[in-house]
């Protein structure tokens, strides 16, 4: 089994963690020929010239990202916060349209639970269907749980800046350092203190990937999702799919519609379903030639 996984890029240098350490890295032309750019979390084949390496061919990969550039990633860890600065629900909406359609899973955790209550956020994301987890950073609260959520796998960790990444990081493996910003109350919302990508290991064959803010996180992307396809990344509306009155129904103002008819009953989170329109408009005029 390969087992030589790209953890940093950086400059045009890739660095493979392989069985006997960390190998600094050049990537083969024929990528760029290619149109192809290995990936942090990339499995590769490499080859040696002395104390440096060259990556000569990358894996078949299980999901890519374009913003922030990772692959084969198991986990999404999605940060929010409810207290300064508090998360927007459609953010978080956004990403896990994102993340479900690249069959990754997700888990909303709500840090800065000293602060102010996770509750409001927990309980939109909990009916939903989706595993919640609040935490602190500055008590602890959480972190074994957090800990136990991602052992084994490799997660990228993302959030709008200032909900406490970096800190949330340090606490599961302190040893990682890493520097922590200060959230500007007037402008409520925290300065950017990732620089680049990079896995950082946490040992049982754990990874974790901290990530720029949400304004960064592939949501781009987002865009090129076909109209047709926004239902399917949302669990919630999984059970009333298939039962309105009109099969091509967008679930948006048509007659007998079984998802608006849910949410009228209480069974679909109001934030969840204006997400859903919202993305909706963005996403009609998007035609299948774009996606090619």
């Amino acid at each position: 089994m390969n087992n030589n996984r790209i953890i940093k890029a950086l400059s045009g240098f890739y660095y493979v963690q392989t069985d006997d350490g960390v190998l600094e890295c050049k990537a083969r032309g024929h990528f760029r020929k290619e149109g192809i750019s290995p990936l942090v979390g990339d499995l590769v084949t490499v080859s040696r010239q002395g104390s440096k390496g060259m990556v000569e061919d990358i894996l078949p990969r299980r999901n890519s990202f374009l913003r922030p550039a990772v692959a084969n990633i198991d986990m999404l860890v999605v940060l929010a916060s409810c207290a300064i600065p508090v998360t927007e629900p459609f953010l978080i909406d956004r990403v896990l349209a994102i993340t479900l359609r690249q069959g990754v899973e997700p888990i909303i955790v709500i840090n800065k639970d000293d602060l102010a209550s996770a509750a409001p956020l927990a309980r939109i994301y909990e009916h939903a269907g989706f595993r919640v987890l609040a935490t602190s950073a500055e008590t602890g609260e959480g972190i074994d749980m957090l800990r136990q959520m991602i052992s084994g796998k490799l997660c990228a960790f993302t959030g709008n800046s200032g909900v406490g990444k970096s800190s949330l990081l340090n606490r599961l493996c302190p040893e990682l350092q890493l520097p922590v910003g200060e959230v500007s109350e007037k402008l409520g919302r925290g300065r950017h203190t990732t620089r680049h990508i990079e896995l950082y290991s946490l040992g049982s064959d754990t990874y974790v990937a901290d990530t720029p803010g949400f304004s960064s996180f592939d949501t781009e992307r987002m865009d090129l999702v076909l109209k047709e396809e926004l239902a399917d990344v949302f669990p919630d509306f999984a059970p009333h799919i298939g039962k309105c009155q009109f099969l091509d129904c967008a679930h948006l103002k048509e007659p007998g519609c079984a998802v608006r008819a849910a949410l009228d009953r209480g069974e679909i989170e109001p934030t969840r379903y204006n997400s859903y329109a919202k993305l909706y408009e963005m996403a009609k005029d998007i035609k299948l030639w774009k996606l090619k």
